[in-house]
């Protein structure tokens, strides 16, 4: 392993000009190289994958605070390294990761009057290569105020990008994503991350940061020709995007590289350049499935008595959640009202809006105890300001009720501001034993790692938009693994149970409807990382209707992650195991099509495997579907097909060895 480890640099100190190799460095198995140069007093990077160049040329620089660029370097020190991540997770798509990698540290100076210093830290793993800036302590200086991030990734023109392009850094990054050349793509467009690229070689990479912590959130925009950084900037000091004490140092600037696609989704790069856990205890933390009755228009049965945010409405879904399984019951709006105490309007918090005062009616204590002697825990919903003008106190209430996490909303920006009162809220919570799920919000960055009560985030279009808009179709699910989900759990509105064809379609705010077939929805559930998994309709929308046994039963945490098939824009099967037990999910685009499952994947043995797929009829009523039961072996093949919209969903239960 150690004759791939190679590096390759002056051996003397220098002020560069022109250009001079500095380093090369490979993954462990050699298929990914990483050579770094000096070019014009800049480094320069460029990266190979099995010997096909699929960056070049791509300049790495930053702006402080007083206008100059980190250029006119000297090489101070070079170093390398090699490393192994073995940690366990409790959130994520498997519970075990052990991965080697090597890496490099690249000391520069900058000989100017500031005599500034940056090490470059570089980290190569099998799939995939890393880069961070860290910045020493100075002994004239100890701050550090970046007006702007400049890394670039010059990749071939004539690859295909997948992006979501937004108009601005205000944003819940809600938004189809689209298809486009690279040279195709209108110049200086902002473009949200995880983004995916396939060169004309057929190499995907996959681009996002890791360890987003104290620094301000990425974006990339294509500018003269080549994609570069772009920082979130801080909304009250003009043209700052960092502003922080020495040292420090930016997050990961993460490439995910493989010419399989599926290896870009199993990939734990994300949370392997994570901080270490900062939890000691974590045996409180339990992923499981949630209602969310917004979703549904809290609609209740027409036998119950007075309706609204009060304790009979919240029995009847805890007895729902109790009779099938359902781990956490969510405690919302009723009546576009918060549960709590306000005086805001569209759920803006007013003045004194209070999330420690419920609603008259609405005894929290009462509704948590009943939850608990159900075996059911309780959630809230908060919009971020209210709940972060009294942090302490709130989370103090919340305790004391017995609350068990919280739907933390609205936050909209991911400027360095942001990112650290998330992370002020993740830390506070954990104190207090209660999980998060952070919604209208960027996209993870590992810490579910870091902080393992940090269940899901959204950052993306869901079915949310169901209740107002038809814009959710199959084709925008298909998106979903091969861009936001390589970043990690999903927060998606799941389980609506009422698919009608798109010529029967119509916008509802009360019982929305769906496009594509039950199985879709079901495939879902495991196609989706979500340590959250939704459950959105109402109890009489699901019991006593065929595959809700299947959502009764889905895990959303996961021992193992194995991708089956993957092609972006057309369908995907996932298999994911927990315990002895495993599960697969299939969702297709709006072509219908068959697909080849072999199940090598399996461990020895056979398996009962219960398997869901769309029904002969799918296509006029596509909330049929056909279950099935077989016995299956790691030998065996079937063909399924999936409709127009289609899915399917399968539980492999271990029956010998």
């Amino acid at each position: 392993m150690l004759n791939r480890f190679s590096l390759v640099f002056i051996s003397i100190f220098l002020s560069f000009s022109g250009w001079a190799q500095l380093a090369t460095i490979h993954s462990p198995n050699g298929k990914i190289t990483f050579n770094l140069t000096i070019r014009d007093s800049f480094p320069e990077y460029d990266i190979y994958y099995k010997g096909k160049k699929i960056i070049e040329n791509s300049p790495l620089s930053l702006s402080f605070e007083n206008g100059t660029l980190f250029g006119g370097l000297t090489l101070q020190a070079l170093s390398k390294y090699k490393g192994q991540e073995q940690y366990k997770l409790l959130i994520g798509k498997t519970n075990e990761v052990d991965e080697a990698y090597f890496g490099l540290k690249i000391t520069l100076t900058q000989k100017t009057n500031t005599d500034r210093s940056l090490i470059l830290n570089v980290r190569a793993f099998n799939d995939g290569i890393a880069f961070r800036y860290e910045f020493p302590k100075e002994s004239n200086n100890d701050s550090l105020i970046l007006t702007d991030e400049i890394s670039t990734f010059n990749f071939p023109q004539e690859s295909k990008v997948k992006a979501l392009f937004l108009p601005n850094y205000t944003t819940s990054h809600e938004g189809l994503y689209h298809n486009s050349q690279l040279k195709n793509i209108k110049e200086d467009t902002l473009m949200d991350m995880p983004l995916l690229v396939e060169t004309p070689d057929h190499i995907f990479i996959g681009l996002t940061e890791s360890n987003l912590l104290n620094y301000a959130g990425m974006y990339v925009t294509k500018h003269n020709g080549i994609f570069r950084s772009k920082l979130s900037p801080l909304p009250d000091r003009a043209g700052v995007k960092v502003a922080a004490r020495l040292p420090h140092n930016s997050p990961w600037r993460l490439l995910m590289i493989s010419d399989k696609v599926g290896e870009l989704i199993e990939s734990n790069l994300v949370t392997n350049l994570a901080e270490p856990s900062k939890l000691f205890n974590t045996d409180w933390i339990r992923p499981g499935k949630t209602t969310f009755p917004w979703w549904n228009g809290n609609v209740l049965p027409d036998t119950i008595n007075a309706p609204g945010n009060n304790f009979v409405t919240q029995k009847y879904y805890i007895d729902f959640c109790a009779r099938n399984g359902i781990a956490y019951h969510s405690v919302v709006e009723y009546g576009l009202h918060e549960w709590y105490t306000s005086d805001g309007t569209n759920f803006v918090p007013g003045p004194n809006t209070d999330v420690t005062k419920p609603v008259p009616g609405l005894d929290m204590q009462q509704v948590c105890d009943y939850a608990k002697s159900k075996g059911v825990g309780i959630r809230v919903w908060v919009y971020w300001s209210a709940l972060y003008k009294d942090l302490e106190a709130a989370l103090t209430q919340f305790e004391k009720w017995g609350i068990s996490g919280m739907m933390v909303d609205f936050m909209d920006r991911d400027d360095q501001e942001m990112v650290n009162i998330q992370t002020e809220i993740l830390e506070k919570a954990a104190a207090h034993h209660i999980h998060v799920q952070f919604h209208g919000t960027h996209k993870p960055t590992g810490l579910s790692r870091t902080y393992p009560n940090e269940f899901t985030r959204e950052g993306t279009l869901n079915y949310e938009a169901n209740k107002w808009d038809k814009i959710m179709k199959a084709d925008h699910d298909i998106n979903m693994p091969f861009t936001r989900l390589l970043a990690g759990s999903l927060d998606y509105h799941l389980g609506g149970f009422r698919a009608v064809r798109e010529s029967d379609f119509k916008v509802q705010y009360t019982r929305p409807l769906m496009l594509g077939t039950r199985c879709h929805m079901l495939g879902l559930y495991v196609v989706f990382e979500s340590a959250l998994g939704m459950v959105c309709d109402y109890p009489e929308a699901y019991e006593g209707q065929i595959g809700f046994e299947f959502i009764s039963e889905v895990p959303t945490n996961w021992h193992k992650t194995k991708v089956l098939s993957a092609v972006p824009d057309e369908h995907i099967l996932i298999a994911r195991k927990y315990n002895e037990n495993w599960y697969v999910g299939g969702i297709n685009n709006n072509q219908k099509r068959s697909v080849d499952i072999s199940f090598e994947f399996l461990d020895s043995g056979k398996y009962q495997a219960t398997i869901y797929a769309d029904a002969f009829d799918s296509e006029i009523n596509p909330n049929n579907l056909y279950k099935q039961k077989k016995i299956l072996s790691k030998t065996d093949r079937i063909s399924i097909q999936m409709d127009n919209g289609g899915g399917l969903a399968m539980v492999l239960k271990k029956i010998s060895e």
